[in-house]
């Protein structure tokens, strides 16, 4: 943790463009207004589809939860929907999955349905089906179109699909490749000859959420997101690849100086000194434990969902600030950086009209801004540990797809791969 750091010209610019004002109460007002609109940024995703599609499963699954815990939405072989259900997500509440009543039945009506559900509440749709897509799956994406409001297709239970092609052809040669190209290429076909030209489809196991195209379902919705909307979506992906867990060190990385400001002048403006920064400062970290999945909620749903013990998974993270905080821990972390930051600080101070104000500004916003920088760098690699003991296999024997495929490739079949990998080992 005492390594030093760079700050880039660009965030220093951003800051002097952004902080005019000399006066400290009116900086902290503005910097915690960006910061609040960051962290209440709220995301509202739609889930439908027929009765029997695993509409709520999706749920589950998409959110990390078990089906058998209690905040789980509940499933079932019959329709279980009967009227829009909430679900937050557990590490970020401000998303929320909602599980919409089945289409399909005789009660649904494509001209009425996205008025009932509450339409312009959601900022996408997720449509699932299982077996085919029908008429009344193609009326309600015609639908949601006309509204401006973007849909994703889900062909769920691929797994399924794919067994009982691969016994049905068996002897023809095919691989498991080959059929899930089929697969997705008949059902595009058949939604564009049905006036949906270009329709996409994903195709999805909600019993092995990391295989098949969910991966590139995430970077899709990622890239089409914009704003504060994609940043909390980026931190609710599951760590299946050190793209992913790029990605959100990343989006985390871009509210640092903010973060960093926000601690320096509230410390000043309560009269403790570099001590008062310390609870808001253990606030951030912990928050980025859970962005990255390393918090003990986190831990033990990512231990039960792959069959490891919670205890193995905690024992992967071996970072100062991936471990139990305490006010004493980071208080001496925050020295630390004191310590090497007096000429960069310095620095600043005639730079940011604000920390040219204050005695010591400089000096604690440097360090509380290289405190967060470096718990970034040290959680990710923790992240990526913890990541490679879930999935069973050592960093130095990590399949390729893990740590060189970009954000957002087509991991078809790597779930598959992986378990077969493991059960050679």
């Amino acid at each position: 943790m005492s390594r030093l750091l760079t700050i880039s010209e660009s965030e220093v610019l951003e800051m002097t463009s952004v902080l005019q004002s000399r006066l400290v109460t009116e900086v902290v007002s503005q910097v915690q207004g960006m910061l609040n609109q960051l962290d209440s940024a709220t995301l509202n995703i739609a889930v439908t589809g027929e009765s029997g599609s695993g509409k709520s499963s999706f749920v589950n699954a998409f959110r990390g939860i078990d089906a058998d815990t209690p905040q789980a939405a509940p499933t079932g072989v019959t329709e279980t929907t009967l009227e829009a259900a909430a679900y937050s997500h557990p590490r970020i509440p401000t998303i929320t999955l909602w599980d919409l009543p089945g289409i399909g039945t005789p009660a649904f009506q494509p001209e009425t349905y996205l008025e009932q559900v509450g339409l312009l509440q959601y900022d996408f749709f997720i449509i699932l089906a299982a077996g085919r897509f029908k008429e009344y799956h193609v009326q309600l994406a015609k639908a949601i179109s006309q509204t401006g409001k973007r849909f994703y297709f889900i062909w769920n239970k691929v797994d399924s699909d794919l067994d009982a092609t691969l016994r049905r052809r068996r002897g023809k040669g095919l691989t498991e490749n080959e059929v899930l190209i089929q697969i997705r290429e008949e059902c595009e076909g058949n939604l564009s000859r049905a006036g949906l030209e270009g329709a996409k489809v994903f195709l999805l196991s909600c019993f092995q959420m990391q295989s098949f195209d969910f991966p590139h379902l995430q970077s899709t919705i990622a890239r089409e997101l914009e704003g504060h909307k994609r940043h909390v979506f980026l931190l609710s992906l599951p760590n299946v690849s050190s793209a992913v867990v790029e990605e959100k060190k990343t989006a985390l990385r871009g509210a640092v100086w903010r973060r960093a400001m926000e601690a320096c002048l509230t410390a000043i403006t309560t009269r403790d000194g570099s001590r008062g920064v310390v609870p808001l400062l253990i606030d951030v970290l912990r928050s980025y434990q859970r962005s990255f999945g390393l918090d003990t909620e986190s831990l033990k749903q990512l231990a039960t969902l792959t069959g490891n013990s919670y205890q193995v998974l905690h024992e992967s993270v071996t970072s100062s600030t991936g471990k139990e905080l305490s006010e004493q821990k980071v208080q001496h972390l925050l020295s630390q950086m004191a310590t090497t930051q007096q000429t960069f600080a310095s620095y600043l101070e005639q730079r940011v009209p604000v920390l040219g104000t204050v005695a010591s500004g400089g000096v604690v916003f440097a360090s509380c801004y290289y405190l967060l920088t470096s718990a970034l760098n040290d959680l990710s690699q923790d992240a990526e540990r913890v990541m490679h003991v879930a999935l069973g296999i050592p960093i130095s024997e990590s399949p390729w797809w893990i740590t060189q495929i970009p954000f957002g490739h087509n991991q078809t079949q790597n779930w598959t791969l992986l378990q077969r990998m493991k059960l050679q080992q």
